[in-house]
């Protein structure tokens, strides 16, 4: 009886500490009643509030699947914020395309004008003062904000709603009558940040275009009388006839640019060059440059994609305690000082007729720019280097969960399923090899798991594995044409032909086993494999302790090599420091090796081994650990930064024929630790391995996270599989090898709760503790090193959260803009007033010293490198 009080006594305390906890997905039960139905076309938009982790959440804000039946339509819809705690906004996503939508105004306020699920803006956007929080137009890519820095929502101070407003310019796009689920996606944490973001809005309000004019100058100026803010991104913004807007401070008398754009590109927020500070005392300036030709009526200011504007977003952080959030710049209060402005404002920055956009304004001007788009094929990576492309976590994919051993190796086969290469419970450390690069391991034996996964690329269910009992510590991967793996271990110095359908053993083996050596025969410690898909030409890079790429036929004769060790701060062309990574670029008969610790990438001819080109870039870092090519560009990762340096570790898209970095990405669950290996799919999907995290991301195009098909005629929405669910599903009707089940089972167990758990979970939050309980109970006294071993899996993870600064402040400041512009003189009356502003085997502590020989391997007291 004792023990069953006992048990009573510990239900009802823990049932009250439920009560009593307050889950970061507590807050969605509140807000319920504000969710509303989405239109089928609008599948994947159901989950507005999607938790990242215990201190972070993302809000899915969207059109509830709209269509529009006259040009130039505002629809506005609001969504309030799921949590009366104060927040910060910290990243934006947007989820339009200029295909449908000419542009999206993101505000904040404390009450919309309408509590519907959508309204038409003309009956306006809030009833108290609204904050610009985000604009976006042309396809612009995401905005970033810098590290620390957030805009602060909710609490006492900050807007309690979002409210989206959505300008729906030429409805040709929704000829087939399709519903609209455009929008942008907000990433919030409720740490505090002690940069407090804010925007500055200079706008002309009373410019007139006559007709035929060529040259027309709008100018806006405003003294500035707060505290010091910093700025560290532009955008700027007009309709057709806008050749260029500028915008300066200015301060005793002399001119310093805060940015300068087409309108005409994509209207992203840019960020500024240099640092700029603004001082009380300063002057703000902006100029934009019209031209009246081609039109036969004046133009005014307006709404209406006829009408034209003239505004210049000014994205600021400041101090929190002196934070304003909000702030407007409408008059020009020094016409005379616009006598010295830069000639550089004066002049239109040409831009490529296919990169206008191709609705919303005249037709004439429709139909002579299309002509150009037929008549001028462009190279692939030309079309690349005129598209915006991004990509960014699939927060939805379970795989990052798999949890094998050091994943130091991923490749896409020929069906596009991931294949992931890693070391079970083999770990490289500093006793792994001698100085001879023998290893010294041997003892242990080889992996007796399966190294090598199949992961279905869509719900990271394992579909196949194999690898036992052949490695000790595997490390590069790829894919031939025909489905066979290569693969290299550095314990063995060997690279591996393997059948994946085959028992038979390898197809093909190049090296001697556990025997380092540089000869034609010999490898030392091999780091990856490329096939040519031509011609079947086999290319080793080798490696650790050689400094040389190998060349093999198909049937693995030597051909030839080429390279050799660099010395000195500036190696030449050829020189190699740990040639890490391969990647073929077939079309042009070139290999680029990662040279992972001189920081660069190499490209060379395939068949006359003639360097072509080096692409280095600062922020790389001193690492470039692997890299990937797909239909013009080039991805790749880079390493920790060594103690003292700036560049984090991240991801990199680049431009192959320019070398130009285009996107960087990082993930949102957990961390980059030590990415090891990266691979790309034709369709923009990428994946990238981790030696210390032990788990493997999906990073997916922002296009292709809509889950969208884009037509010519307006975006058709796709449905979103419930990843979970399928994962059970399909993992319980494949019947699995023992190796399957312990992932399937590493699958169940590791799972954070924090990450996407279903909001009916929440709801039977009460109901759950009892059956908790007892599972608590038995496994305490039955499997309790298990039990701790997973409860401790937990609390590593939630620790990897950033801590930023505990500082507060107050913000103020906001503006009814749609009201603002109806006493205006010269505004536009074809439709202004429906608008307001525009048309080793775990993850390394980082407190912990000690570093394993896959980070750190070169001597003291020399900076050191890392090797895995």
């Amino acid at each position: 009886m004792a023990g069953v009080r006992s048990l009573l006594v510990l239900l009802l305390v823990f049932q009250s500490s439920c009560l009593g906890f307050r889950s970061p997905l507590s807050v969605f039960k509140r807000f319920k009643e504000t969710t509303r139905p989405f239109s089928d076309e609008c599948l994947g938009t159901t989950r507005p509030v999607i938790p990242i982790d215990s201190s972070d959440f993302a809000l899915d804000i969207r059109m509830p699947g709209v269509t529009p039946t006259q040009s130039d339509t505002y629809f506005c819809m609001s969504m309030r914020l799921p949590t009366d705690e104060e927040a910060f906004v910290i990243d934006f996503k947007p989820r339009a395309s200029m295909d449908t939508v000419h542009h999206m105004l993101l505000f904040g306020c404390n009450m919309p004008s309408s509590t519907g699920s959508y309204w038409y803006c003309d009956e306006g956007t809030c009833i108290d003062k609204a904050n610009i929080l985000y604009a976006w137009a042309r396809n612009a890519p995401p905005t970033r904000l810098p590290e620390g820095v957030g805009f602060r929502v909710g609490g006492e101070t900050g807007s309690k709603y979002f409210v989206l407003q959505v300008h729906y310019g030429d409805i040709s796009a929704f000829r087939d009558n399709h519903k609209d689920c455009s929008g942008v996606s907000l990433h919030l944490t409720r740490l505090p940040q002690p940069l407090i973001a804010g925007m500055y809005l200079m706008m002309s309000v009373d410019t007139v275009i006559p007709a035929g004019e060529k040259v027309v100058n709008s100018d806006i100026s405003c003294h500035y009388k707060k505290y010091p803010m910093h700025v560290f991104a532009y955008r700027v913004h007009t309709h057709h006839l806008g050749q260029v807007v500028s915008g300066y401070r200015v301060r005793n008398e002399q001119w310093t640019l805060i940015g300068r754009q087409s309108p005409q590109l994509p209207q992203a927020f840019y960020p500024v060059e240099h640092p700029v500070d603004v001082s009380f005392g300063d002057i703000l300036a902006a100029r934009c440059v019209f031209t009246g030709e081609g039109r036969t009526e004046d133009t005014h200011i307006g709404g209406t994609s006829s009408d034209e504007m003239c505004n210049l977003y000014i994205m600021y952080y400041m101090e929190a305690k002196h934070a304003v959030s909000f702030m407007t710049c409408t008059q020009n209060v020094a016409p005379d000082m616009f006598r010295t402005i830069p000639p550089e404002a004066n002049i239109p920055i040409p831009v490529k007729s296919d990169m206008v956009m191709m609705h919303g304004h005249h037709k004439e001007t429709e139909s002579k720019d299309k002509t150009p788009l037929l008549q001028q094929p462009k190279r692939e990576e030309e079309e690349v280097l005129e598209q915006d492309f991004h990509v960014e976590e699939a927060l939805d994919w379970p795989g990052v969960y798999l949890l094998p051993g050091q994943v130091s190796a991923v490749a896409l086969d020929p069906k596009n399923n991931l294949v992931i290469f890693h070391r079970g419970d083999h770990i490289w450390d500093g006793n792994s090899f001698d100085s001879k690069f023998v290893y010294q391991q041997r003892g242990l034996g080889p992996i007796e798991e399966d190294t090598i996964l199949v992961i279905d690329p869509n719900n990271a269910t394992v579909l196949q594995s194999s690898g036992k009992n052949l490695f000790y510590l595997p490390h590069g991967l790829s894919v031939d044409n025909d489905g066979n793996y290569w693969v290299t271990d550095v314990a063995l110095h060997q690279v591996f032909k393997l059948d994946p359908n085959s028992k038979e053993g390898p197809l093909l083996i190049l090296g001697r086993s556990m025997q380092p050596g540089s000869d034609q025969n010999h490898f030392c410690q091999p780091t990856d494999v490329a096939v040519d898909p031509d011609t079947g030409t086999i290319f080793v890079s080798d490696g650790y302790c050689n400094s040389r790429i190998m060349q093999f036929s198909p049937s693995g004769n030597f051909i030839t090599q080429w390279g050799e060790e660099s010395s000195g701060r500036n190696p030449k062309p050829g020189q190699f420091s740990i040639p890490h990574s391969l990647a073929l670029v077939p079309h042009l008969d070139q290999l680029c090796v990662a040279d992972r610790e001189n920081g660069r990438i190499q490209c060379f001819k395939t068949d006359t081994k003639e360097f072509v080109q080096e692409i280095k870039h600062a922020s790389f870092g001193r690492n470039v650990f692997a890299i990937s090519y797909v239909s013009g560009l080039l991805f790749a990762v880079n390493g920790k930064p060594y103690f003292g340096d700036q560049e984090p570790v991240q991801g990199f898209v680049m431009n192959f024929s320019s070398g130009e970095i285009i996107d960087t990405f990082k993930p949102v669950r957990k961390h980059f630790d030590m990415p090891h290996d990266i691979t790309a799919s034709a369709d923009g999907t990428v994946y990238v391995g981790d030696a210390h995290a032990n788990t493997v991301w999906k990073f997916t195009s922002a296009e292709k996270m809509e889950h969208r098909s884009v037509k010519k005629a307006g975006i058709e929405a796709q449905e979103i599989k419930e990843s979970e669910a399928v994962v059970e599903t399909k993992m319980e009707n494949n019947p699995a090898s023992s190796e399957l089940q312990k992932i399937q089972e590493k699958q169940k167990l590791i799972k954070e709760p924090d990450s996407g758990v279903p909001v009916v979970l929440i709801t039977t939050l009460l109901v759950i503790p009892v059956v908790v309980l007892l599972a608590i109970a038995i496994f305490i006294r039955w499997k309790k090193s298990r039990a701790f071993g997973a409860d401790s899996e937990h609390k590593l993870e939630a620790s990897s959260g950033r801590v930023l600064g505990k500082l507060r402040g107050k913000g103020s400041g906001g503006l009814n803009l749609g009201n603002f512009f109806a006493s205006r003189k010269g505004y536009s009356r074809k439709g202004f007033d429906r608008l307001s502003t525009e048309g080793s085997d775990h993850e390394k502590d980082e407190e912990d010293g000690s570093e394993s020989e896959e980070e750190y391997s070169a001597p003291l007291p020399a900076p050191t490198t890392s090797s895995s």
